[in-house]
This record gives structure tokens, sequence and C-alpha cells, in this order.
């Protein structure tokens, strides 16, 4: 059992934690929770997992089951040594290092979405968990995007890490995945169709830009068209996350005959 903070394990999951080049450097990220874990049960099968949990974590029998479940190498820590490791405020005892694995894009995608510049991470998490919902054929980071290993992103895409291929690349390589479809850019202009005005029938990718600035120079180069979702004159703006929900299940709404 680990007891002390100051364990070379413990220093090495904080960095994780909290440096995005480390992560880059490892090739690794963190995990936390149970239902985190339990994903990782159901999922992850040949890649390395490094687990730790407390004591009280792993008397509860469905938390026991899960580890007999994971190929994994399993370390019990003290509830402080825990604490040291989260980066929660409340942990929930457990907690696994993953390495970077991303799921390769399929050679011919339907339905993509591209993220431009999306700069908080808790819009991304929800974002990626929103595409998993809505079966996109994989996401793509544009550049300025926070890391999709960020802690935060990690826990708000429950488990949408493992199941969606998500990579980050430069504009000319996202010219290259997408040059065989509709590119809708997602705007607030008001002379920009509207998002149930377009057919996602064919092989179509959608944007959403970070809600500072919208989409890039960049981004517009890439587009094919450019889409809006109408609301009140009195509002704004809608959140990101909640725009792509939005607009992704129309593109499910009308792929789906019987939806």
């Amino acid at each position: 059992m680990i007891t002390s903070p100051g364990n070379s394990k413990v220093k090495y999951i904080r960095r994780l934690q909290s440096e995005r080049r480390f992560r880059q450097r490892e090739q690794a990220f963190v995990v936390e929770g149970t239902r985190w874990v339990s994903e990782l049960a159901g999922l992850v099968t040949t890649a390395p997992i490094n687990l730790f949990y407390t004591e009280t974590w792993a008397k509860v029998p469905e938390h026991a089951a899960i580890l007999h479940q994971l190929n994994a190498a399993t370390q019990p820590v003290t509830e402080a040594v825990m604490a040291a490791m989260s980066d929660t405020d409340t942990p929930q005892g457990v907690l696994a290092v993953l390495p970077h694995l991303p799921r390769p894009l399929p050679p011919s995608p339907n339905l993509l979405l591209i993220l431009d510049g999306i700069s908080t991470p808790g819009n991304l998490g929800t974002m990626l968990r929103t595409a998993a919902a809505a079966g996109v054929d994989g996401v793509l980071l544009g550049p300025g995007s926070v890391d999709v290993y960020n802690p935060k992103v990690v826990r708000a895409s429950m488990g949408a890490l493992l199941r969606l291929p998500i990579h980050s690349l430069d504009w000319d390589e996202m010219a290259t995945v997408t040059k065989h479809m509709s590119v809708w850019a997602a705007v607030v202009d008001e002379d920009a169709r509207a998002y149930t005005a377009v057919s996602w029938q064919s092989p179509s990718a959608l944007m959403i830009g970070g809600e500072a600035w919208g989409i890039s120079d960049e981004g517009r180069r890439l587009a094919t068209g450019c889409i809006t979702i109408p609301i009140q004159a009195d509002t704004e703006s809608l959140n990101a996350a909640i725009a792509t929900g939005i607009i992704l299940f129309e593109a499910v709404r009308q792929r789906t005959p019987t939806y």
C-alpha cells in the first residue's frame, strides 16, 4: 500500500493531472471515479492500465467485482494519498492511468464533429459526450482547443474518450479528411441558413467554434456553408455545447426514418 503523498507514483499522477506537456510527453492521462473505471472494464481489454484504489472503495462488492474484471496493475493507497492524487475535491476512492490510444477514423466518415478553438474544458467534455450519443464517426479538434486529456474534459466526457475517434489536426489535415463531405459551420449570422434547412443525409461535418470568437478564419475557409439556430432576438447566442447537441440530433433525425 502506498502511504506517503511524497511517493514517486503519486508525484507522477499529479503531474499528469496538472501538466499538458507532461501528458503529451508520457502519452498518458488519468481517469477518476467508479463510473469511469466501470467503463474501462467494459471497453478496454488490451491497453495497459495502472489502477489505484482505497480499501474503503474496494470493500464494496460491486467495486471488488470491477477489480477482478480489469486487466490492470492494481495498487491500494491510503485515503490521504488518494486525496493527493485526485483532481477533485471529493475523491471517490479510485483512479487509473491510461495510455493515449485514440481510435482510428473510418476511411470514409459519414458524420463528423469539428471543434474550432473550444477553450472551456467542461464544454469540450460535454460536446464529446453528446457526439458519442449521436453516433458521430469521429471528432476533429482544431488548433487552439483545450487538451482533450485535461482532467475536467475527461470527467465531463463520461467515457466518450474511449468510444470515439478523437484527433487533433491542423487545417490542412482536416481538409484532407473532409474533402468529400459538406462542412457546415455553425454561426450566429442572421443571413445563414437554418440548421433544419440543409440536408444532413449525405456525408457531412458540423463545425462549432468557441463561444468567445466563434468560427476562425481558417474554419470559415474550410466550410462549404454556414448554418444557424434561429433564436429569439433578445438572446445573443446559445452555449456551444447545447448548440452542438441541437444540430447533431437534427442530423440524426434526418438520417433515421423512424426517429
